[in-house]
């Protein structure tokens, strides 16, 4: 559907690029921002705007912050030589807000995915072999989402630390077979952490 104004028809594919967002919500989307009043508009694209320019990923884990280092990787009470590696910061704040972890992340930035051309070169595991190879790491916990993209990168990443001697595990049972880490309710995560197994 063409709109009368460009600008408006532009808000609308922007919103409709949004996961999960398709054409009618998009519209409703952008008729909702074009009905704020304008000082409100513009201090929404304002927040959109100090959102992009400030945050960027973690020096360490690649975790989003405004700050050199996240405030996980920035926690001296942590404990630094357990790495649980998530695709995304929705999963490692699912996770954390379960209390039951206390080790460090590592964010890989999506899932191994031929079919969307995603390989290993477009996620962080170069940066996640840089710290495993500095040395003081015990263990990896492989907390990607249990559907097809999860398991193969679960299972690419496995090939390539295990020969370097680390313990590596999985979250257990708890989570069900296409669940999203980011989905899945507090007490799910709890006993999928406690539960985790050795690959």
């Amino acid at each position: 559907m063409q709109y009368g104004a460009a600008a408006l028809q532009k808000l609308v594919e922007q919103f409709e690029k949004m996961p999960g967002i398709g054409r009618k919500t998009a519209q409703r989307m952008a008729f909702y921002v074009l009905d704020l009043p304008k000082e409100e508009g513009l201090e929404f694209s304002d927040t959109i705007r100090q959102a992009c320019e400030k945050i960027h990923r973690c020096s360490v884990c690649c975790n989003l912050t405004e700050n050199e280092k996240c405030s996980i990787c920035s926690d001296e009470s942590r404990d630094h030589s357990t790495i649980c590696v998530v695709e995304d910061s929705q999963s490692l704040l699912a996770v954390e807000k379960t209390g039951e972890y206390k080790g460090v992340y590592h964010v890989l930035h999506g899932a191994i995915s031929p079919i969307d051309g995603i390989g290993p070169e477009d996620l962080t595991v170069k940066e996640l072999l840089a710290r495993v190879n500095e040395g003081g790491i015990k263990e990896i916990i492989l907390a990607t989402d249990s559907d097809v993209e999860g398991e193969a990168t679960a299972m690419y990443l496995t090939k390539l630390i295990k020969p370097l001697g680390l313990k590596i595990t999985r979250l257990a049972s708890g989570l069900s077979v296409g669940t999203d880490v980011q989905y899945a309710d507090g007490v799910t995560l709890s006993k999928a952490i406690e539960g985790r197994f050795e690959v």
